[in-house]
């Protein structure tokens, strides 16, 4: 056990700096919080840097979950989470689920559940963070990772919300999807409880991260091949 764990960690190590190296910038506030630094680059060139955004997330999601497994997860309770439907936070939400639903929505709406995807996630992505810094010997790596798609994922809500002005023509859209009150700050949870609810939003978060890509590059397909996109 200790040794895979270790053996992870030292993949980690050596892939992490790749990640940060090969992301693309998608910081579209200026200093007056405008999303003005988005609005000038072509929408083409934005769709593929939120696709690139999304990939990134979605790696690196797989990474802390498979780390945050090995360190914190006992191999009986791994079982019965992948064997479990996840009581997941965005499972209310009105985002197609099946192969066949996601290829009937429009554009607009494949856009639309993108952000509110992005939107239910971040207080709770601020709340992992919170939570994982007051686990005993939880790793640097662990940490900062966390951190790294928490800040990521609020780049790729601004590249979203841009892209929606731009392809729609449409302002803002404030869903309100990320109010939902998902987590609970003032209960104290059991360890093994708090640590199953952490594992849980990860996995889940892994899922919709998936989502959010899938559903960015099918719209980045049907703008070149509109009728060969599966």
């Amino acid at each position: 056990m200790q040794k895979t764990v270790v053996q992870w960690g030292l993949w980690a190590l050596l892939l992490w700096p790749q990640h940060l190296a090969a992301s693309i910038p998608l910081d579209c506030r200026d200093d007056q919080g405008n999303l003005s630094r988005c609005t000038s680059i072509s929408q083409e060139k934005l769709l593929d840097r939120v696709i690139h955004h999304a990939e990134l997330i979605y790696r690196v999601s797989e990474e802390l979950s498979s780390l945050f497994e090995e360190l914190f997860i006992p191999f009986p309770f791994r079982l019965q989470s992948n064997q479990a439907a996840y009581s997941c936070i965005t499972k209310a939400l009105p985002i197609p689920s099946s192969k066949s639903e996601v290829q009937q929505i429009s554009d607009k709406w494949l856009l639309h559940s993108v952000l509110m995807l992005v939107q239910s996630w971040i207080e709770p992505l601020v709340y992992l963070q919170m939570t994982m810094e007051r686990y005993d010997h939880a790793p640097d790596m662990l940490l900062n990772k966390t951190k790294w798609v928490s800040e990521k994922l609020s780049s790729l809500e601004q590249g979203v919300v841009v892209l929606i002005k731009k392809m729609l023509d449409e302002n803002t859209l404030a869903t309100g999807y990320g109010e939902q009150g998902v987590v609970q700050n003032d209960v104290q949870p059991e360890v093994l409880e708090s640590v199953m609810r952490d594992y849980t939003l990860l996995s889940c978060f892994k899922k919709d991260a998936h989502k959010m890509e899938t559903f960015l590059k099918l719209l980045k397909c049907r703008q070149t091949d509109k009728y060969n996109c599966a």
